[in-house]
């Protein structure tokens, strides 16, 4: 191989090496987010089956009007 071919080589394993490490960061904030939303849907699932959801759709009345 010549100079300029082990160049461009060492250069795309660095990228390579770069590009992995970003994409397992995102893959770990994604479970992160995941279990987070996961999260909020089994909160919110359990305050509407309490009844006490209290959120307000588009021009919708509060209850003490």
């Amino acid at each position: 191989m010549g100079v300029e071919t082990e160049e461009r080589l060492a250069y795309l394993e660095k990228l390579v090496d770069e590009l992995n490490e970003v994409v397992a960061g995102q893959s770990k904030e994604i479970a992160r987010l995941t279990q987070r939303v996961a999260m909020l849907m089994e909160r919110e699932a359990a305050r509407e089956a309490e009844g006490g959801g209290g959120v307000i759709i588009g021009d919708a009345r509060p209850p003490h009007y």
